[in-house]
């Protein structure tokens, strides 16, 4: 039996913190991983005790969610609550980071960001991203994965 590689087992979950998700809109999850050790996971969703899109439905302006908080800004801040160093970790997350989540990538001095699938792909985050150093590469999620059951099975 072949092992899952790290990369996959990271991207895996990050998918599956995205069914915790309560966003209607877009299901997203992220991982943040310093030494191969998982150090925090996010998912989007609304401020702690607030209410939920998927209770109330999406509060959209600007053609943007403005309830909810991105998988990488949860996952960002649970490192902060909790007293975890992002300096030089990875960042594995569903969907290519919006562009506020890519100044928060950077800021936090995460160095490498992993994702799966293109979504709104903005041009200035990948310039953000290429001017601080960081390195951007898509590892799309190998389904088989999710199963259970071995891989040769």
């Amino acid at each position: 039996m072949e092992r899952i590689s790290w990369h996959q087992y990271f991207m895996a979950q990050s998918h599956l913190l995205a069914l915790r998700s309560t966003c209607q809109r877009l299901m997203v999850g992220a991982t943040i991983v310093r030494d191969k050790r998982i150090i925090a996971g996010g998912y989007n969703g609304s401020v702690s005790g607030s209410v939920h899109c998927i209770d109330e439905g999406c509060y959209v302006i600007d053609g943007h969610c403005v309830r909810t908080i991105h998988a990488e800004m949860n996952a960002i801040l649970q490192c902060a609550k909790f007293g975890a160093s992002t300096e030089g970790a990875e960042i594995y997350v569903t969907h290519f980071p919006c562009l506020n989540c890519c100044k928060a990538i950077i800021q936090s001095g995460i160095k490498t960001v992993y994702y799966a699938e293109d979504y709104k792909n903005h041009p200035y985050a990948l310039e953000l991203f290429e001017e601080a150093g960081l390195h951007v590469e898509k590892v799309a999620l190998d389904q088989s994965y999710i199963s259970l059951k071995p891989k040769d099975a």
